[in-house]
């Protein structure tokens, strides 16, 4: 994407409006690993609308993506010595099992980030009820075991009918169902960043809430909260990105309080691939935030304005029916999940 490509879509000049790009310019086409992490992706939900095309790419042994920043396509590897593993991320793996079972015949360790947070129609446009996600995730559990998926309870956003209590409420409800299905809970707060401050204000015009910002001192309070329900559910509960609502009396990597323990989310975890693999995984360079976080470095091959599921605070979407319209348009047979227009 050029620099006035990423303002017209909401970005700064030469730049995505996206906190996963935040240190990419290390970039993708840079990294030299004998070995890559594939993310798949938090650009967009590929197992929910993509998993055609991503079984074309697994067979072929390649796929290829654009550089956000300059439009410039490179290669990522999809099978093969040259892949340690795969992280997918989805909110709705229902149409997507049978594609795990084909990168699990490929012998490709793999976990699942899964996002599920309950939220009202008015912040999830078209996402799977709590009841319909659990059930995904307890399949991953049956089928591949509870260090497979990970819950994402995130973005947590306040709103004038999402206070503190009900997200409490909410979080103890969805983390009892999942009790044994996972170990860990990553959650993180909204940011405003360009497009998803846009998209969140158009949604509370319809759906007539407001936005509510925590100060940080009340967001730590909160957090503890949360760890400490995870906790008793024998989850560990990992912030994503947000170092600096960690206690620093207790370093950067962990924060504690209230019968809970905060820890330092390594979305892209390279551990959890190697106890899933069987043996140690090694990936060489620094994640895509950068500092940010403790993520290992991966290549991701989504793209942008390509998830129809209409999250209000989505920060990878200019809007719901710019990425219906993309969905309609991808070729299935391409190297690219999206071709330029």
């Amino acid at each position: 994407m050029t620099a006035e490509e990423g303002e017209a879509a909401g970005g700064q000049p030469g730049h995505i409006d996206d906190p996963w790009d935040q240190g990419s310019l290390v970039a993708e086409e840079g990294l030299a690993d004998k070995s890559v992490i594939v993310s798949a992706s938090y650009k967009t939900d590929i197992p929910a609308f993509y998993g055609d095309w991503f079984l074309r790419r697994l067979q072929a042994g390649i796929c290829r993506v654009r550089n956000p920043y300059n439009g410039l396509p490179f290669a990522v590897p999809t099978k093969g010595r040259a892949v340690a593993g795969y992280v997918f991320w989805t909110r709705n793996m229902a149409p997507f099992f049978s594609a795990l079972a084909k990168v699990r015949e490929a012998g490709l360790p793999f976990m699942v980030q899964y996002t599920c947070t309950g939220y009202p129609e008015a912040l999830e446009a078209a996402t799977p009820g709590a009841e319909a996600a659990v059930a995904q995730v307890k399949r991953l559990a049956d089928e591949y075991g509870p260090r497979c998926a990970v819950w994402r309870y995130d973005p947590v956003v306040f709103t004038s009918f999402s206070s503190a209590r009900w997200h409490i409420e909410n979080f103890s409800k969805l983390a009892a169902q999942l009790k044994g299905l996972v170990d860990e809970v990553v959650v993180s707060f909204y940011q405003p960043y360009r497009k998803s401050a846009r998209n969140l204000a158009q949604a509370g015009e319809a759906h007539s809430f407001m936005v509510k910002e925590p100060s940080e001192e009340q967001k730590r309070g909160f957090i503890l909260r949360l760890a400490a329900i995870a906790a008793d559910q024998g989850m560990r509960l990992s912030l994503c990105a947000q170092r600096e609502l960690l206690s620093v009396a207790q370093g950067p990597a962990e924060a504690s309080g209230g019968g809970g323990v905060v820890h330092d989310a390594a979305c892209v975890d390279v551990r959890r691939l190697s106890d899933l693999a069987g043996s140690a995984i090694t990936v060489k360079g620094q994640g895509h935030r950068g500092k940010a976080c403790a993520c290992a470095p991966s290549r991701d091959i989504g793209a942008y304005d390509t998830c129809p599921q209409g999250c209000a605070y989505c920060y990878a979407n200019i809007s719901r029916e710019g990425a219906q319209k993309n969905l309609r348009r991808h070729d299935n047979c391409s190297d690219f999940l999206l071709e330029p227009a």
